[in-house]
């Protein structure tokens, strides 16, 4: 096994609901802030391949559906 097959993350297995939505909230949260600190880079990054039917990152929907 090479130190790169190891999981990046652990996630514990016995988790009360509670503990679970409070790591859940926590995820989000921790999105929300990179997504504030990188916006201007997210939105470069948008524009650039708007034209390519690449994920609205703003919207979270496809920017040149299929159909």
């Amino acid at each position: 096994m090479q130190p790169n097959d190891l999981p990046i993350v652990c996630l514990p297995m016995d988790l009360s609901d509670e503990a679970a939505t409070q790591l859940l909230d926590f995820l989000y949260q921790l999105a929300e802030a990179l997504e504030r600190h990188y916006a201007a880079q997210l939105l470069r990054y948008a524009h650039r391949h708007d034209d390519c039917g690449q994920l609205d990152l703003l919207n979270n929907t496809p920017s040149n559906p299929p159909f």
